[in-house]
This record gives C-alpha cells, structure tokens and sequence, in this order.
C-alpha cells in the first residue's frame, strides 16, 4: 500500500482551494492519505467545511488525528462530527483497517521525554497536565492493540521520540512530544509512524526499538528538495 502522510494544513475559512492545490493529483501517488493534525488553524466549523471541500476532489480514504489547533475554539468535539460526516476517518484512541493495514492514532500531548519526561508530583495542575500524556498514550496503546492486521501505522500530532525535532529550540522540546508514546510504539509495534506540530524539527527519526518516525509537518515537507507537498511510503498489505 502506498501512503501519502502530511500534516499542519492549518486550513482557514477560504483555504479550500490552497489545501486542494497541495493535494492535487495525489491519487495519483498513493492509496491513502494520512494527515498528522492541525487540519485546521483555529479549529472553527467553517475552517472545518473549508477543508472538507478540499477533501471533496481527493478520491482515495482520507485518515486523520486533531492537532492542537483544532482545539483552540473548544469545538473539537463538534469538528470531529463534522469532519467524519463528511468521511474522514478521524481517529481518537481508535483505529481503521484498510486493505490488510490498520491505521490508529491519537493526538498525544506534551510532557517531554526520557529521562527528563514531566512526572506527576506536586501540585494538582501538574498531575492533571502529566495525566493528559498518560490518557493519550493509553489511547494509542487502546487502538494498536485493537489491531489485527500484521502492518500498521501510527497516526499523531505530538512527537513520540526528540530526534525529529531537531532544529527547535531546545526549551520547547517537552511540549512538542512525549517518549510515552515511544514506548506504545515499541511494544505494540508499527511500520512506520507519522506525526507533524514541529515545523523545525527535521524529516525522519527511529525510536529505541527501531521504528521508523516522519515528521511530516508541511513546514518540514517545504525544506525538502524538491519542496514535495507530502511523503509517500509503502507498507505491505
């Protein structure tokens, strides 16, 4: 199966017909597309129909996570309706089989990573903030575990290793990933996993157990030779 992985669209209210530029012809490339969050820029429902009206001319299934951004406007939940409405395998702690490969994604969250990882002590805002991380690796772990199919891909927003971030400033680095996702992957198993939100981080990374990490942020995808709208991969069906 060959898949199309981008993410970070940020599509706005009028940003249809950019968003179907960048998909043009990707029918063509690949079987599936994946998109790694930040599907839209504010999360409204009009940015929401704007993208699903650049979906519209995509002619291959189209499987997604929410970013940060799509919870900006405390809509997500409303989003996510509209957006599986309009046939967007939107996943949340689940998972999607597809052709003999199962696809399970999250959004993840930000707490940093091994050994330095954000710990749940102290006052109560760190143990609710540390539990976010803990809910979303649950989730991924949930939607691997689910899966029947001998090949997979993981589908996230935050980073689950520091390698693909690279290029950002260090200080960031615990809000744009969290190694307990690393360590789902490592232990669920993946083929390949994907995830944006680093627009300086760099293109590809391996966890501890070998699994290979693309951060396909459209930021990242830009500083490519050859400036290519999205990463295509095959994975055996």
């Amino acid at each position: 199966m060959r898949v199309a992985a981008l993410a970070d669209l940020h599509c706005g209210p009028g940003g249809s017909a950019e968003t179907r530029d960048i998909l043009l012809g990707i029918e063509d490339a690949a079987d599936v597309l994946v998109v790694g969050g930040d599907l839209t820029n504010l999360g409204l429902l009009e940015e929401g129909e704007a993208l699903l009206e650049a979906l519209d001319a995509v002619r291959i299934p189209v499987v997604a996570v929410l970013g940060n951004h799509d919870h900006e406007s405390g809509q997500a939940r409303q989003l996510t309706y509209l957006l599986t409405g309009g046939g967007v395998h939107l996943l949340d702690g689940s998972a999607w089989q597809y052709q003999g490969v199962g696809f399970a994604g999250v959004k993840g969250f930000g707490t940093g990573f091994t050994p330095h990882r954000l710990a749940a002590f102290g006052e109560d805002a760190i143990k609710t903030f540390v539990d976010v991380a803990v809910r979303e690796a649950a989730g991924l772990d949930h939607a691997l575990a689910g899966l029947t199919t001998p090949h997979r891909v993981a589908v996230l927003h935050y980073s689950p290793i520091a390698a693909t971030l690279a290029g950002e400033p260090p200080e960031i680095f615990p809000f744009l990933g969290d190694s307990l996702l690393e360590e789902v992957l490592d232990r669920r198993g993946a083929d390949v996993a994907v995830h944006g939100h680093a627009h300086a981080g760099v293109l590809e990374g391996f966890t501890d157990g070998g699994i290979r990490v693309l951060n396909v942020s459209r930021a990242v995808l830009l500083r490519q030779p050859g400036a290519p709208s999205y990463v295509t991969f095959e994975v055996p069906g």
